[in-house]
């Protein structure tokens, strides 16, 4: 643990570090190394004392900020412990990249849909960026399934933090909920609260996904206002 910083420095990439930059703007913290070593090395803590790690180190970098969360996926416990850390670890995120890589990794919630959906209620009415698309993201990654996906609907319709990663977050998930559930999702796209913005951005990206069919990507481009 206290040799990690040491190993990350050693581990970076100059070329890697202004790619990661250049999509990550204004974060000025990226040392710079690649995201499947991280997740190695995330998973190489969580196999030992991964409590002792999330109680104790003190995250200044990206990369630590990203092991921090990928720790929180990764580690053998039940459902509340992670929660104790996930509420540490959500008011860390400053960026997309760190958002989306520690939410994919979230996999205990599909076998805990109930308490985790009741656990990111709170993030839903924040006014931080990404506490919200955290929410966002996770909603897209678990809860577009039979059960939720008409409530996840009306969450993203009350949504309104005029915020980019939000607005974005929302839209990405909307795309994929198209794929899912097709019917349902034009139905809320004709019928639905959100911004003007978002909304354009949903229909761009169900018409840039090639699983969608020539017409209903002419469909989506009448659509945009």
């Amino acid at each position: 643990m206290d040799n990690l910083r040491k190993k990350l420095f050693e581990l970076a990439d100059d070329k890697y570090r202004k790619f990661q930059s250049s999509l990550c703007p204004n974060i000025n913290d990226i040392i710079g190394v690649r995201i499947p070593k991280l997740r190695e090395i995330a998973k190489e803590i969580s196999k030992g004392n991964p409590k002792q790690f999330l109680d104790n180190y003190k995250c200044e970098y990206f990369e630590e900020k990203m092991i921090y969360g990928l720790i929180i996926g990764y580690m053998k416990e039940e459902v509340k412990i992670r929660l104790k850390y996930l509420d540490r670890f959500v008011p860390m995120i400053d960026n997309w990249a760190i958002c989306d890589c520690c939410c994919s990794t979230y996999k205990f919630t599909n076998k805990n849909l109930k308490k985790m959906f009741e656990y990111i209620q709170k993030y839903i009415v924040s006014k931080n960026e990404f506490e919200v698309r955290f929410t966002c993201i996770m909603l897209m990654d678990y809860y577009l399934v039979d059960e939720y996906i008409d409530i996840v609907f009306e969450i993203f319709n009350g949504i309104k933090l005029d915020k980019y990663y939000v607005q974005m977050g929302i839209a990405w998930a909307i795309s994929v909920a198209f794929i899912k559930y097709e019917e349902k999702t034009r139905k809320f796209l004709k019928n639905n609260s959100l911004d003007k913005f978002t909304y354009n951005k949903a229909l761009q990206k169900i018409i840039e996904s090639n699983r969608v069919s020539k017409d209903v990507k002419a469909e989506m481009r009448g659509m945009k206002i």
